[in-house]
């Protein structure tokens, strides 16, 4: 095997060019942007926690939860956002509005599912709108 290809495969396999969480995210911000979506920012972090994806929809500001699995899970990947998952998000959530002065905004909570066939090029994407309530 010539060094260059051993060293291509080596680095790869080292540093890979995208997690699966971050091909997740992407294809989700893709789902959602054909749906009439506006994607105002991704992976946006704070001292609560991160915001995976954080959109528009009409005038609704809407926090998107992505899930990513591979089919050889077996919790499907909405299932994964339990309450405290769901706290810290909206704690999150509220320090973005304070931050961006959008206190008072109509917002909602989604959770985008994207699992991974392993012999497909393309994710199966479920969408599940107002998956949960800040109060909840």
């Amino acid at each position: 095997m010539a060094l260059t290809v051993w060293w291509r495969r080596l680095k790869d396999w080292l540093w890979p060019k995208q997690t699966l969480g971050q091909k997740g995210e992407k294809a989700a911000a893709r789902f959602l942007r054909r749906r009439g979506y506006r994607i105002l920012c991704r992976g946006s972090r704070s001292g609560w926690g991160e915001l995976d994806l954080v959109a528009l929809e009409g005038r609704t500001i809407v926090f998107v939860e992505v899930k990513t699995r591979c089919t050889s899970e077996t919790i499907p990947p909405e299932e994964s956002v339990d309450w405290k998952k769901q706290r810290r998000l909206v704690r999150t959530a509220q320090n973005f509005l304070h931050h961006h002065h959008l206190e008072g905004s109509p917002c909602r909570f989604d959770v985008v599912a994207v699992t991974w066939l392993a012999d497909d090029r393309r994710p199966q994407i479920q969408h599940f709108p107002a998956a949960f309530q800040a109060g909840e």
